[in-house]
């Protein structure tokens, strides 16, 4: 194998080793969570919503990309090609939109009780599940285009001037309009909720500053001065802040390439663009449930619970045994 396929997969099969269990272990996390309490709270739902996208993005996109890089791509045909495009593409859409729900939600928390702001974010935690079922419905239209131009890697179709190599998928479009009009779509798809949740995590900023002087001016006034109350609403903002810098960088860099491709011609032929695009949309799906697992003391704590729990059933079960 040469280097560069080499290369190539190890970075492929980190992101599945980062992001499947990562990921997995959020969810499984939430599902305790639910277990014992019976319920979620929006931002709970919303972050557990995440990760289950999340887990599909590397799931079926790195994992794939590093079958292909060790030369099995032929096992993909024509249907299973359009199938993991459309779940890529739906999932990576709605990881994007998910992400600036979080954001919208987590700038609403920190309204003032009894303003409007606070009315939204009771009517958006009440008609949760719908707004689920929109992004759904409205990434999977936006994903549907593509299926009529994907072809597996071992079929008869062959490379056009406007297609794109994945390895085990080629997707060519039939002329420069429907290549166009495809990458505006995408980048417009993805553009809109970036610039969205780069305003709400602007006003979260502005929030924490404020906040954090206040409590100078209170510790400053008073040797005992709290500013306690809302470390939790603090932690979460920042947590957020720092999921929305992630996607802005990384997906930044994807539509950054993506565009590229689509100015510069010839680029298309070459598998090269594709891979860093797919790498880096896919980074941030790998990289999300680190960043949650550090920062949500829900998850830390259901984690943490199960580790401890589990040395000591092998130890009950060994007692047992004796």
């Amino acid at each position: 194998m040469p280097s560069e396929e080499f290369a190539r997969a190890m970075l492929y099969l980190s992101l599945s080793v980062v992001g499947v269990p990562g990921n997995a272990a959020v969810i499984a996390a939430f599902l305790l969570l639910f277990y014992h309490e019976n319920r979620l709270l929006a931002a709970d739902a919303i972050v557990l919503h995440l990760a289950c996208v999340n887990l599909l993005v590397v799931g079926v996109r790195c994992v794939l990309e590093t079958l292909a890089s060790f030369y099995v791509p032929n096992i993909f045909g024509d249907l299973s090609c359009k199938a993991v495009i459309f779940i890529y593409r739906t999932s990576r859409s709605l990881s994007i939109w998910l992400t600036f729900l979080l954001s919208a939600y987590q700038c609403l928390s920190i309204a003032p009780p009894g303003s409007r702001w606070a009315s939204a974010r009771t009517w958006v935690a009440k008609y949760l599940v719908f707004l689920f079922l929109f992004l759904w419905v409205l990434n999977t239209c936006m994903s549907i285009a593509p299926l009529m131009f994907s072809f597996g890697a071992n079929s008869n179709s062959s490379m056009t001037n406007y297609g794109i190599n994945v390895q085990f998928c080629y997707v060519n479009f039939p002329s420069k309009l429907s290549k166009d009009a495809n990458g505006a779509t995408q980048v417009g798809r993805d553009v809109v909720p970036m610039a969205l949740m780069t305003v709400a995590s602007l006003i979260i900023l502005v929030f924490l500053y404020k906040h954090s002087q206040q409590v100078k001016g209170l510790r400053s006034s008073s040797s005992s001065g709290g500013g306690g109350g809302g470390g939790a609403e603090q932690r979460a903002a920042k947590a957020v802040v720092t999921l929305v810098t992630l996607y802005v960088v990384l997906y930044g860099v994807d539509n950054g390439l993506w565009v590229y491709t689509l100015t510069v011609k010839k680029t298309m032929s070459s598998s090269l663009i594709s891979d860093l695009r797919i790498f880096f949309s896919s980074l941030y799906a790998a990289l999300s449930p680190l960043v949650i697992i550090a920062s949500n003391r829900k998850v830390n704590s259901r984690l943490r619970c199960v580790a401890q729990e589990k040395p000591v059933m092998e130890k009950a079960t060994s007692m047992s045994t004796m």
